[in-house]
């Protein structure tokens, strides 16, 4: 991965997504930070630190942390303690994940860690406008909540979870929506993952301008 052409990219996510008008946040509600191997998506395979913050309103019924919706049950922790670990941990990549992570405004913390080094990857389902200065943007929409529709545009990756077969043409929607050099991936939920992987990779191969997400870690057996 070729990080410096990340970083000459800042400055237009700066201007696209930075701008909007928010208080920065300076505690943020952690559940964990953990430094491991990226599981899926475009990433996949590589080294990441993620920082997975607590807060969820859009309810997924086969979320697997499902533990982190309540940001009550989470400490809030100061931006410089969280950008302090990312930045110990010898990662190139800090991954915000959640949870729902764009319920906060998070342009004080990814400043600090582009400003430690750290390329600021964002997971998110959309629900809301995106702040924050970011280098890659996965929207991972849900039926549960739609996208707010200024997050499209934003998107570098759009990684879609396929339940059952209705999902392709859900994705196909979403598909539609994003900018034409958004990275397109299809990934089976875990529990169905046997049934609908086959029909995954027939659907790729008739269509080849999306790829194939797996979660990789779980048959690493690492978080």
């Amino acid at each position: 991965m070729d990080f410096t052409t990340n970083n000459q990219q800042r400055t237009t996510k700066k201007m696209n997504i930075g701008t909007l008008t928010h208080t920065d946040t300076n505690m943020l509600p952690l559940m964990e930070s953990f430094y491991t191997i990226q599981g899926e998506g475009f990433y996949q395979g590589h080294a990441a630190y993620f920082i997975r913050l607590g807060g969820c309103d859009v309810g997924c019924v086969w979320c697997d942390v499902k533990e982190s919706w309540d940001a009550n049950a989470h400490p809030k922790v100061e931006v410089s303690e969280i950008v302090k670990r990312a930045k110990s941990s010898g990662s190139e990549i800090a991954v915000i994940t959640g949870g729902e992570p764009a319920l906060y405004d998070l342009g004080f913390l990814t400043n600090e860690l582009q400003q430690a080094g750290l390329q600021t990857n964002l997971e998110t389902s959309g629900a809301y406008p995106l702040t924050g200065y970011w280098d890659w943007v996965c929207l991972s929409p849900k039926k549960f909540k739609t996208p707010h529709p200024s997050v499209f545009k934003l998107a570098d990756e759009l990684k879609v979870i396929v339940y059952n077969k209705s999902d392709f043409d859900w994705a196909e929607e979403h598909a539609a929506k994003v900018d034409g050099k958004c990275e397109l991936f299809l990934q089976p939920e875990w529990s169905k993952e046997k049934e609908m992987l086959p029909q995954i990779i027939e659907y790729v191969k008739a269509n080849p301008q999306w790829k194939v997400s797996l979660q990789i870690h779980k048959y690493m057996n690492i978080p």
